[in-house]
């Protein structure tokens, strides 16, 4: 498909740099199949779901993957994007022009890495050295990775490491939060409980190139970047326990929801998961794993908003952004919130 079908107008005000407090404030547009849209808050969730339905979160957890460091008298930005293992992760860097392989970048006292080899679309391995654990080099020399859209406007801070990190976080190794769940409290968990509502959790390690604009003009020439996931068989299990009895299964996020389609096999049953996914769902798409998404407002052109015209249809979509566009919903990784049920 003709990407620039995925595009539209969105005033730059639209876009939130701070969530919503308390959490489960935020807006949250209820959109079906056919008919009118429903405007609510997040916090009316039980509201709009059925007894027997089980939300799936990802509970993977964002490091400080974003990194400024010196090659001798050159300045290098590193945006950590796939781990490759204990010390070794590939990385979009600024000012790629000035690294070349073998070059160490040091970033800290202490925190520094060699460039071990560079990729065909520009980025790099590279292995932090020393003994210590990688995620502790983070801790001392990264930033949260705020997305372009909020870093362009204003600088990370120490807000944004409780902010831009879900009440599900556990698993670490992503960098980029599943923005979905930000909006989640343990009171509106409790909630859903008393409603019938359940949960379950996965793990897939969003990458940066989830941010990456695509370049194409058709969706066939986009090249998705891969990311690691994991669903173990208790969980698939349980899952498809769900379906079995009548009940639904909501991902909550576009990252829970690829990694579930992944998993699943023709026949729609979800099976145990281990290791990359690059799964990318444009309209045509058969789902055969979720029932529906509650998912935040995505960027024009996106790989993500061809996933939610994929599940709901374009046109359906596009009504739905133009009305929460006119009706003043925030938009992006800190935005409002949209439940989305074909």
């Amino acid at each position: 498909m003709r990407v620039e079908l995925f595009d539209f107008d969105l005033p730059q005000d639209r876009i939130a740099l701070r969530p919503a407090q308390p959490r489960d404030a935020a807006r949250m547009l209820v959109v079906s199949g056919q008919g009118g849209f429903e405007d609510r808050q997040v916090r009316d969730l039980p509201k709009c779901l059925r007894a027997g339905d089980m939300l799936v979160f990802n509970d993977t957890r964002v490091i400080p993957a974003q990194l400024e460091g010196m090659r001798g008298e050159a300045r290098i930005g590193v945006t950590l994007h796939k781990r490759v293992d204990l010390r070794r992760w590939q990385a979009f860097v600024r000012n790629a022009k000035r690294l070349r392989e073998g070059d160490t970048i040091t970033f800290a006292t202490d925190v520094a890495a060699i460039a071990e080899e560079r990729h065909a679309d520009g980025s790099f391995t590279l292995c932090f050295q020393g003994t210590e654990p990688v995620e502790m080099l983070l801790e001392r020399a990264g930033r949260m990775p705020l997305p372009p859209y909020i870093s362009s406007k204003r600088e990370a801070d120490d807000r944004d490491r409780r902010d831009y990190q879900t009440m599900f976080a556990a698993r670490d190794g992503a960098v980029a939060a599943p923005t979905a769940a930000l909006h989640f409290t343990p009171e509106l968990l409790a909630g859903l409980a008393v409603a019938g509502i359940g949960h379950e959790t996965l793990t897939l390690h969003v990458g940066a190139g989830t941010f990456l604009p695509v370049k194409v003009d058709d969706t066939v020439d986009h090249e998705m970047h891969a990311e690691w996931g994991k669903i173990d068989a208790a969980t698939a299990g349980r899952l498809n326990a769900v379906r079995a009895k009548g009940g639904r299964i909501i991902a909550v996020g576009t990252t829970s929801l690829r990694l579930l389609e992944s998993a699943a096999n023709e026949e729609g049953m979800i099976e145990p998961f281990a290791g990359d996914t690059a799964i990318f769902i444009t309209p045509g798409y058969r789902f055969r794993a979720v029932d529906g998404l509650m998912t935040n407002f995505h960027l024009p052109r996106s790989t993500l908003f061809m996933l939610v015209s994929a599940m709901m249809g374009l046109d359906r979509m596009h009504q739905a952004y133009a009305h929460a566009i006119a009706q003043g919903y925030r938009f992006y990784s800190y935005g409002d919130s949209s439940l989305l049920l074909p």
